[in-house]
């Protein structure tokens, strides 16, 4: 940030600098040049010619300089044929008038024809009344007045713009640092929660930052609660396996007849809570708002292909928002539909209705049968793990539990119902929907 800011502040003060010397200049330079246009002029006016022809003025031009020797300020007037008129400043020398150009215009230029004198030269052909000869009036100066006062104006630019280059640089880093200075303070917090001295950034902030830092404890906060449904499902799936193996021990110690069976039994009854436990956990670890995303329509067409091939008795069809999308893992989303759609068509053999409802906060996949349907009072303990309404069906009684399970992880709920038109059962999955 520092070396952006110092280079931008440095071409911003060269480029501004430069524009200001030549303007700068420009006027300095202009007020010269009127000085010597006033004596040009002068000259001009005063000017005529004397009986044999030779250009004289009618009055002496008042600048004491055109009378002493060297002094820098000259003046000449000559023509084709005659010898040029001088002023005694020249002494012994002459100005050099150039070829360059025959008209009467005013032109000015540099010359260095003194080797001890640069020297500003303004000069204008005129033709004086009576006379057919064309003249050159030229007057010079010195520049090196001129030089020198754009020599002071240039150092004192130079001087002005790095000191203000270096106070807008110095600005700048104070800026930052203080500006900068409350990330140091969470970056110290950071590792006190590391260190697990405190356990949130302090939110007393500037107003620039609060936001991040609220973010940052939400995820703390997330990493928390994931940890500690981590622990609990742990701690549930110890607890749920524990009896069965202290049955298998026992009836592994007394050696009795009907080991077989109890192993079996209870093997079972630890695999349920095993693909429980399973399913949660992934569905955990997929979890999240806002990379989590899958079209229900392409997933309920996948689940419709399988359970129609495992029974091929059943009829299901599908209707409603095809473009819905929910805010849920596709592999999740599979397993949720799975589930319901299976476990309709396991137990009725009959008709599988699902209707896919769309809104812009939630998606509503509504799955009807025509079966015999759940009494009220049994729908809540049909989500118990290992529940199960027939026995005689195959299955290990987790399919409901796993979906209210992985539903509520996900945000969202699952509803029993009876439905009107086919007068079975109506599973309503409710989710979060995704633009």
């Amino acid at each position: 940030m520092l070396c952006i800011a110092a280079l931008w502040i440095a071409l911003l003060l060269l480029g501004g600098g430069v524009a200001l010397d030549r303007v700068l200049n420009a006027a300095i330079t202009r007020n010269f040049d009127a000085q010597l246009q006033y004596v040009l002029s002068a000259m001009i006016a005063s000017a005529e010619l004397d009986p044999v022809g030779e250009v004289r003025f009618t009055r002496p031009l008042g600048d004491q300089r055109f009378l002493e020797p060297a002094s820098g300020l000259y003046y000449q007037v000559s023509g084709a044929g005659h010898e040029p008129f001088r002023s005694r400043s020249l002494w012994d020398r002459a100005l050099e008038p150039r070829a360059t150009h025959a008209d009467e215009g005013i032109h000015i230029y540099d010359s260095d024809e003194f080797a001890d004198q640069p020297l500003r030269v303004m000069e204008r052909d005129v033709r004086l009344p009576g006379s057919a000869v064309t003249w050159r009036f030229q007057v010079a100066q010195d520049r090196g007045g001129l030089d020198e006062q754009i020599a002071i104006l240039r150092r004192t630019l130079v001087r002005s713009f790095a000191i203000l280059g270096l106070g807008l640089i110095v600005m700048s880093a104070l800026q930052a640092t203080f500006g900068l200075w409350p990330l140091r303070q969470v970056r110290r917090q950071i590792a006190g929660v590391r260190a697990g001295r405190i356990a949130r950034v302090d939110t007393r902030l500037p107003i620039e930052i609060a936001p991040m830092v609220e973010e940052l404890n939400d995820l703390l906060a997330h990493n928390e609660r994931q940890a500690e449904e981590a622990r609990t499902h742990a701690g549930n799936l110890a607890h749920a396996l524990k009896t069965p193996l202290t049955v298998i021990m026992n009836e592994a110690s007394v050696g009795g007849p009907d080991l077989g069976k109890t192993v079996f039994r209870e093997a079972t009854t630890m695999r349920r809570q095993v693909d429980h436990h399973l399913a949660r956990a992934r569905a955990v670890g997929r979890r999240g708002a806002a990379q989590s995303v899958a079209s229900v329509w392409p997933s309920l067409q996948s689940v419709e292909r399988a359970v129609s091939r495992l029974y091929p008795d059943g009829t299901i069809d599908l209707a409603g928002d095809r473009q819905a999308r929910v805010h849920v893992e596709r592999p999740d989303l599979d397993e949720l539909l799975g589930n319901i759609i299976e476990n309709a068509a396991k137990f009725v053999g009959g008709r599988v209705f699902v209707t896919v409802e769309g809104s812009p906060a939630q998606v509503d996949i509504v799955v009807e049968d025509d079966g015999a349907g759940i009494p009220e009072a049994e729908r809540q303990s049909i989500f118990e793990r290992g529940a199960r309404l027939d026995t005689g069906k195959p299955g290990t009684g987790l399919g409901l539990a796993i979906v209210r399970d992985v539903a509520e992880i996900y945000g969202g709920s699952v509803l029993l119902e009876e439905s009107e038109d086919l007068g079975g059962l109506l599973v309503r999955l409710r989710l979060p929907a995704a633009r």
